[in-house]
């Protein structure tokens, strides 16, 4: 019989009852929690600083090598996976986006760091060596906090939490360097919000344009400048990104995964998915189980 593609909350990775946050050391983890060498999504924010190891680490169908020195981020409901070759170490922290927020006023404050984007091209960074220096000190403190509590903790990781996230930020954002190109990333900024809302139902870069006020062409010519690919391009892989993970759940039919993505029939579907990724729904979710069962 087939398994389904495990979805893990907090609560079921930790032997406290705590569902906002889980901190370790790396190494500790995976020996207790071997499962999740295999494909599994989360419930919540996902962060790892690897201070040893080599091999690779999946993110939503796209692998990664391994580094020292390396930190990526994961928003909930991403696809993840691990091959790691060797002792691996470093630093996890897994939270609930009601963490932060309830000690940050401003409304989708995550949503300021590029890393939480879901952008896969930002969420795994090789950091410089000063930026590594003063990187590893702050986890090693949220770890002193977690294991060691003092008075108001809980606060105090997350101060450390934000300096992190502020931190990585500096290395990691693009700068603006004109007002145009501040006005472009903040209309590109938009539509990427508004695809992640609306890509089941509106599927033509002429109907975000408008919901936008600007036009097609200057759509696609923002989309081109910044992302080097035209607007429907963006949908359409917004749609294949959850087509794959929709794939994972064995128990949603080809149909019912047409259906949830508001394509007007199977066909459709199966066609739209092949001209993309030259394999049909199928046959993906069929490698996707077997690499899953090894």
């Amino acid at each position: 019989m087939l398994q389904n593609i495990p979805l893990y909350d907090i609560c079921s990775l930790s032997d406290i009852n705590q569902d906002d946050i889980l901190i370790s050391r790396f190494a500790p983890y995976l020996d207790t929690h071997k499962n999740l060498f295999a494909t599994h999504r989360h419930t919540f924010y996902h962060l790892v600083l690897f201070t040893a190891g080599s091999g690779t680490h999946m993110i939503d169908f796209e692998s990664f090598e391994v580094k020292p020195g390396q930190i990526y981020f994961m928003i909930p409901g991403q696809v993840h996976s691990w091959g790691f070759e060797g002792f691996t170490d470093g630093y996890i922290i897994n939270f609930s986006a009601s963490f932060i927020q309830s000690f940050v006023l401003q409304h989708g404050y995550l949503d300021n760091f590029s890393f939480f984007s879901g952008n896969l091209a930002d969420a795994v960074i090789n950091l410089p060596a000063e930026t590594y220096a003063a990187i590893q000190p702050l986890f090693e403190a949220v770890l002193t906090e977690a294991t060691n509590p003092g008075t108001s903790a809980a606060d105090m990781i997350r101060l450390l939490m934000l300096q992190l996230f502020i931190r990585v930020n500096r290395v990691s954002a693009i700068p603006t360097v004109s007002n145009n190109s501040s006005y472009n990333q903040t209309l590109l900024k938009n539509f990427k919000n508004l695809i992640e809302h609306h890509y089941t139902d509106i599927k033509l870069p002429k109907d975000y344009a408008a919901m936008l006020y600007i036009t097609p062409n200057h759509l696609n010519a923002v989309c081109k400048d910044i992302m080097g690919i035209p607007a429907g391009e963006m949908i359409r892989n917004r749609v294949m990104l959850e087509a794959k993970r929709m794939l994972t759940n064995p128990q949603l039919s080809i149909s019912e995964i047409s259906l949830k993505l508001n394509f007007s029939d199977n066909s459709y579907f199966t066609k739209f998915f092949k001209k993309l990724e030259d394999t049909t729904p199928e046959e993906f979710r069929k490698k996707l189980l077997y690499d899953h069962g090894k």
